[in-house]
């Protein structure tokens, strides 16, 4: 009998150091899962879902148009048709003594005319007056017809150096070069436009058309040169600049789709969706996308059919999460 009031009593002194009154319930709840790495299963109050804006999406079947990424570069498109693009393997130094060794050429040839069309005019005034040869007038013509020649030949070399160095970053309108291996020009869909963005940069692709280009290719690697034509009127691109191509391809493909806004981006570039996994609550899940144009995003991976992912929400989720805002 006396045990058992030795082990009573314990039990009653805990008891009463208990708090009498209940806390408020906290709107949201972290819970430690301890996955790939170490995920965190939310609980949010239905209170804290209105309040963060949180929207739900349930996966489904869709299609989206066939991409190849690729990496491109920002080049200067050439002056003519017969001209070639410049880029960062370009000798802007030997560019440079070119195009003012062209200037020059221009300049000269250009007063050669003018003198040409001075000495026409004269033998032509001497003819009016009958004080000249008509034989004189014709060669007067024909050294000014060669002239103009000349001079025309000197502009055109010109223009197939390209801009001036100094203008180069200038550029209203950019070309993009993309590298494609040669078993993939036959899918190629040659008349589509195709999305370039900066590497590493979250903002929207920008649209670029096809533009007929002198061929390159590079036979060490088996790769045939596209080039695209991008509007640069805002200076946001500069040449020489690597940057990431969506280059369109022939048919779509079909599987599990999703918002764009319901991917999240990590630091080492890992995507990540909020799953719902039951009521108020929320697993961030890795997925792999496939393609992505339009909002919409083809998953390779990562969900089934008719699972539940947060779409308008997530980044406030992700900082929820870690503790910090995002």
């Amino acid at each position: 009998m006396r045990q058992i009031l030795l082990l009573v009593l314990p039990i009653a002194v805990a008891a009463c150091g208990q708090p009498s009154s209940r806390q408020a319930a906290a709107p949201s709840h972290a819970e430690l899962i301890a996955l790939e790495t170490e995920l965190l299963r939310l609980k949010l109050t239905s209170a804290a879902q209105e309040r963060l804006g949180i929207e739900i999406f349930r996966v489904g079947i869709g299609s989206m148009p066939r991409t190849r990424s690729v990496s491109g570069e920002v080049v200067v498109p050439p002056i003519t048709a017969n001209g070639v693009p410049t880029g960062s393997l370009s000798n802007l130094q030997q560019i440079g003594a070119q195009q003012a060794t062209a200037d020059g050429e221009v300049a000269r040839t250009q007063a050669q005319a003018r003198l040409a069309r001075i000495g026409l005019s004269r033998a032509e005034a001497l003819v009016r007056e009958e004080a000249g040869s008509a034989r004189a007038r014709d060669e007067a013509f024909a050294a000014l017809a060669a002239a103009q020649a000349l001079a025309d030949a000197a502009q055109q070399q010109r223009r197939l150096l390209g801009p001036a160095i100094g203008a180069l970053g200038n550029q209203a309108t950019l070309w993009v070069r993309a590298s494609v291996f040669a078993s993939d020009l036959g899918t190629l869909a040659r008349g589509a436009a195709a999305m370039v963005r900066a590497i590493g940069a979250q903002e929207v692709a920008r649209g670029a058309r096809p533009v007929a280009a002198p061929p390159s290719a590079n036979a060490a690697a088996g790769t045939v040169d596209v080039y695209y034509a991008l509007d640069n009127r805002d200076r946001s691109f500069r040449v020489g600049q690597r940057v990431s191509v969506d280059l369109p391809m022939a048919g779509r493909n079909a599987g599990l789709t999703i918002p764009s806004s319901a991917i999240l981006r990590d630091i080492y570039g890992g995507e990540w969706v909020y799953r719902r996994t039951a009521k108020d609550t929320f697993v961030r899940q890795r997925v792999e996308v496939a393609s992505e144009a339009g909002g919409q995003a083809l998953l390779a991976r990562g969900l089934e059919s008719r699972a539940e992912i947060v779409s308008v929400g997530a980044a406030e989720l992700f900082g929820t999460e870690f503790g910090a805002a995002h």
